[in-house]
């Protein structure tokens, strides 16, 4: 062999864009455990979080998924993660986190698009202040009214201002932050809202699902929306791609938290005929994932990013740049690099630790800077109009 990428079947339209540079040493990266994951250890860094346990504005699991037996003891009942939290804060790691067994188990739960809770998505602000970022249309919270904006004062009594979002995120979902909460089960929270004031709410948890993947037409062109990486959305992209009628694609990853970096691969196998993805040290050996051959090479693509696109989405993104697949519009993505592996302790807590970094096909790191969009978009607002532009550039027909 060559080189690590000899298994290349075919190259990029446009990849004399940007060089690129294959590392040394990679290993094709198929089955391993690990995770792109976290923006909050215990508290830590600002972070938003989904209710069901997946990074608003972080990611969770940011790879394929372990086989359940060989990770994590399964106890009966929940219990609390001190081991895994001495250990997270014995790494002095802002990206690891700790988890006890139950909020494991409702992270497992959350990669399916599924959960137990009340459909908000929380994040926290200056001062350690806790604030709805999203609401999940249908849910519980959305037919209470509750509005992205909207500070979450208490749980069931309980004050959160300055918790760590893993505390607060455990309280939406368990009875008391400890045992899983049940269908039907009541949850009461105390809001405020500037120009209305403070209220309480006693919302009653629903088993609810999330669809990580829409397709929609926006004058012309289609939009495929991923608000997340959980599992089976790399297929339903490359469902919607099929489905999309030619005249150019808007894939939007704005706000996405990244997940399951199998199904961000799986995505890009949409849009890639085979090649390299993306690389990531682990453990001082490199390993690389490949695009599955077969993929649309030819219809237009512009891909819409912002500050909250992260992790996996990141990889994403600056995949189809590199490779000169699509043209990136929107903001500067978040900058979140880093590979996580989970640990399991003796007490049935899991410890997330960082273990390298993972690059570009060009050998770029997101880790701190982020994607750089091919157009820049500082009114969000615009960013769809954008798009089309370029779409029409690129002879969409839009």
């Amino acid at each position: 062999m060559s080189g690590p990428y000899t298994r290349v079947r075919s190259a990029p339209s446009q990849e004399g864009r940007r060089r690129i540079h294959p590392p040394r040493a990679v290993r094709r990266g198929a089955a391993l455990t690990l995770l792109f994951a976290s923006v909050l250890a215990a508290g830590a860094a600002t972070g938003s979080w989904a209710e069901d346990g997946r990074r608003a504005t972080g990611t969770l699991w940011d790879g394929p998924e372990p086989a359940r037996d060989a990770l994590v003891p399964a106890p009966s009942a929940d219990v609390p993660a001190p081991a895994a939290r001495e250990l997270v804060s014995r790494s002095g790691d802002r990206w690891s986190a700790a988890y006890s067994a139950g909020e494991y188990e409702g992270v497992r739960q959350g990669l399916d698009g599924r959960y137990t809770g009340v459909g908000l998505w929380i994040v926290r602000g200056r001062g350690g202040r806790i604030a709805v970022s999203r609401v999940l249309p249908h849910s519980p919270a959305d037919r209470a009214g509750i509005r992205a904006g909207d500070r979450l004062l208490r749980i069931d009594g309980a004050r959160v201002t300055g918790e760590p979002v893993t505390d607060v995120v455990a309280r939406l979902r368990s009875e008391a932050g400890v045992a899983p909460a049940a269908v039907g089960s009541a949850v009461s929270l105390d809001l405020v809202r500037r120009g209305t004031g403070r209220w309480r709410e006693v919302l009653i948890r629903e088993r609810l699902t999330v669809d990580p993947v829409t397709l929609a037409y926006d004058s012309g062109p289609a939009v495929i929306r991923v608000e997340s990486f959980t599992r089976g959305s790399g297929a339903r992209v490359r469902e919607a791609v099929r489905s999309a009628a030619g005249t150019g694609i808007v894939l939007d990853l704005r706000g996405n938290p990244g997940g399951l970096v199998a199904e961000a691969v799986g995505a890009a196998s949409a849009f890639l005929d085979d090649g390299v993805v993306a690389t990531y040290d682990l453990r001082g050996r490199q390993h690389a994932l490949y695009a599955r051959p077969g993929g649309d090479t030819t219809t237009p693509l512009v891909v819409l990013v912002d500050g909250g696109t992260m992790s996996a989405a990141e990889l994403l993104a600056g995949a189809l740049q590199d490779r000169g697949r699509a043209v990136v519009v929107g903001g500067r993505t978040f900058g979140k690099g880093t590979v996580q592996l989970p640990r399991p302790m003796p007490d049935g807590s899991v410890a997330e630790l960082t273990v390298g970094q993972y690059r570009t096909p060009s050998g770029r790191s997101p880790e701190g800077r982020g994607v750089e969009p091919d157009l820049q978009v500082t009114r969000p607002g615009e960013a769809m109009g954008e798009a089309r532009t370029v779409l029409s550039g690129l002879g969409a027909g839009v």
